[in-house]
């Protein structure tokens, strides 16, 4: 049983990964400077770091087969800790400096285009997505 749950988890990670480079790409054709992969910091990794104009995404990347289920999968908590993160990288980073972090969604689908969702967790008093 161990074998079969390490084999799964190894696809997953496959999997994930290659979510990662469509991501990355998709942004590239959209205008982005990708400035990073799997970036850990002490509040957690970050999926891809993503500049354009004076924008710093902060990128998580959700495989699912829904774009709601995407959104469903990252928690409050995560998103708090991804906005955390990228404040932190943008005010060491003296290039970044006056950038404004925003937390978008990368949700990849097999057989469909990717979907880019910029600002995904724009908030409302009560902390819920605005954003489907």
């Amino acid at each position: 049983m161990n074998e079969v749950r390490q084999r799964r988890g190894a696809l997953a990670r496959q999997a994930g990964r290659r979510a990662e480079v469509i991501a990355a790409l998709w942004l590239l054709a959209k205008g982005y400077r990708i400035l990073g992969f799997r970036l850990r910091t002490a509040q957690g990794e970050i999926d891809l770091l993503a500049l354009r104009g004076d924008v710093l995404a902060v990128v998580e990347v959700k495989t699912r087969g829904a774009l709601e289920a995407a959104l469903e999968a990252v928690s409050p908590e995560q998103r708090q800790r991804l906005r955390r993160a990228g404040a932190q990288l943008a005010a060491r980073r003296r290039t970044l400096h006056g950038v404004r972090v925003r937390l978008d969604l990368m949700a990849v689908a097999p057989g469909r285009w990717p979907r880019h969702i910029a600002d995904a967790w724009a908030q409302d008093e009560d902390g819920a997505a605005l954003r489907p």
